[in-house]
């Protein structure tokens, strides 16, 4: 028997009502798992005894009545975040067999709450990737085909939710690395306003723009799981003292009518696949028809998004990944002859080619010489980033601005592997968010000919990541 729950809402009852148990649950899920992960290679390790044993320890806390408001939801992490005492490897071959001595922030509040951690979801090598085609541990496959990409850079933890191995699960954002993967699996993929999730337990790729992030099958579920994660956390300086936006306000929030703002570079773009756009203009046409404002608006930036993007990205990770040098923790070239061949050997071996090339690019744009052309004009170009979406969701009054997630649906295994260029562009209209730390949520809106899943991106104004899912939620329905 497979696992149907879509929604936490319905697990929930079925628990308080005795139709099952946190044990029947984790033990389908495990089934799940056992069944699909052959073909999807979404896990790298699975946790079968602790996952049973906490829900058996959750089981009695239900009877006790003192479960957590997460009892009985099974989650999956992306290889990433750290769990303490447990492997931590950001798919690639430098970090070995190391263990982290650690619990993330985000995971410890989810699991403080009783959620049931049921393993280690695969993802492109320190999360550099949107196709989960980098990782040292092998390729995802697509739920729905295994000889498609799941998205990237959060490929396992998407394919764990949408293959039915999870309920839900965590993935990181450093330029679409969540929103991207659920627009190709036809989930719901959330990422909250830079400094509202903490990022302690998150190994660095870009520090400025990297965040833990939720996929889902609802706007409802990923209200919960980003109120429990979100709020200020002394272990990391970047998060904000804001209020948080509870599950209470995503319920109770009421506003009748939107105004929603196109960008019409996005919709008139040549790389966006047809179907998609004509499914973007359709969706805005029915939120006419019920009586939202549809307002297309300019952003002559587009073109910049991708460049800049890559060169501050690679840059912080250039700096970020300098710590795994083969010396304190992780693969060690044993046949080096001196400390600069150890150096040399062991990241060369250590990291794969999409991690050397982004290593590469960014001590480049840092150099002496390049840094005034490269990376400080790029930091002048995000400011005005952050400038013109402002003026968008302010002075014009916009409660969001919509997109598609990505150009194209889910593509072959292999089909953009010698051609970067393409595959960066994969991202184009997520880096935005990245770029300017607001909030962004991609959700489900139906499925292309080609049989697989388009997703409709959505930005809205700092800390409004409870009207995002609103209107997340009212796209979906209009689907």
């Amino acid at each position: 028997m497979g696992v149907s729950y879509t929604g936490f809402q319905a697990l929930r009852h079925d628990l308080q009502h005795g139709n099952t148990t946190c044990r029947n649950i984790t033990e389908q899920y495990l089934r799940q798992i056992e069944a699909k992960n052959g073909q999807l290679n979404a896990f790298l390790n699975v946790f079968a005894d602790e996952a049973r044993q906490r829900a058996d320890i959750i089981d009695q806390k239900l009877q006790n009545g003192t479960a957590g408001r997460l009892a009985g939801l099974v989650l999956a992490v992306k290889d990433n975040i750290c769990y303490q005492d447990h492997p931590v490897r950001a798919s690639s071959r430098i970090l070995g067999d190391f263990h982290s001595v650690i619990t993330s922030t985000a995971l410890q509040r989810l699991m403080d709450e009783d959620a049931i951690l049921i393993g280690i979801t695969n993802c492109d090598e320190f999360a550099m990737g949107s196709s989960n085609e980098n990782s040292a541990f092998g390729n995802v496959g697509h739920p729905l085909n295994p000889e498609y990409v799941p998205g990237g850079s959060s490929g396992g933890s998407a394919a764990a939710v949408a293959g039915g191995m999870c309920l839900a699960s965590l993935g990181s954002e450093t330029g679409g690395s969540v929103r991207q993967p659920a627009s190709f699996c036809g989930l719901v993929g959330l990422k909250p306003t830079y400094g509202r999730i903490s990022r302690w337990g998150l190994i660095a790729f870009a520090s400025s723009f990297d965040q833990i992030s939720p996929f889902t099958h609802n706007t409802e579920d990923a209200a919960l799981l980003h109120e429990i994660m979100s709020g200020y956390d002394p272990n990391d300086n970047t998060t904000s003292t804001q209020p948080k936006a509870t599950l209470a306000d995503y319920k109770n929030f009421k506003q009748d009518k939107y105004k929603i703002g196109i960008i019409r570079e996005c919709v008139e773009s040549e790389g966006l696949d047809p179907e998609i756009r004509i499914r973007t203009e359709k969706l805005c046409e029915q939120l006419k028809s019920a009586g939202h404002e549809i307002e297309y608006v300019s952003f002559p930036y587009l073109d910049y998004l991708i460049p800049v993007y890559y060169i501050l990205t690679t840059a912080e990770a250039s700096s970020n990944l300098a710590r795994f040098d083969g010396v304190r923790y992780g693969f060690r070239e044993e046949t080096a002859q001196s400390l600069e061949e150890l150096y040399s050997r062991s990241r060369s071996i250590g990291f794969g080619r999409e991690v050397k090339r982004r290593i590469m690019l960014g001590t480049f744009v840092l150099s002496a010489g390049y840094a005034d052309a490269y990376y400080k004009k790029a930091q002048k170009i995000r400011r005005l980033l952050q400038v013109e979406t402002q003026k968008i969701l302010s002075e014009q009054g916009c409660d969001a601005i919509l997109s598609p997630t990505a150009p194209t649906t889910a593509f072959k295994i292999g089909a953009k592997a010698d051609d970067p260029i393409s595959m960066y562009l994969s991202d184009i209209y997520t880096v935005h968010a990245n770029l300017t730390g607001h909030p962004g949520v991609s959700v489900p809106v139906g499925l292309h000919s080609n049989g697989f899943p388009i997703g409709m991106h959505l930005l809205a104004d700092y800390f409004d990541e409870t009207r995002l899912l609103r209107i997340g939620e009212l796209c979906m329905s209009l689907s």
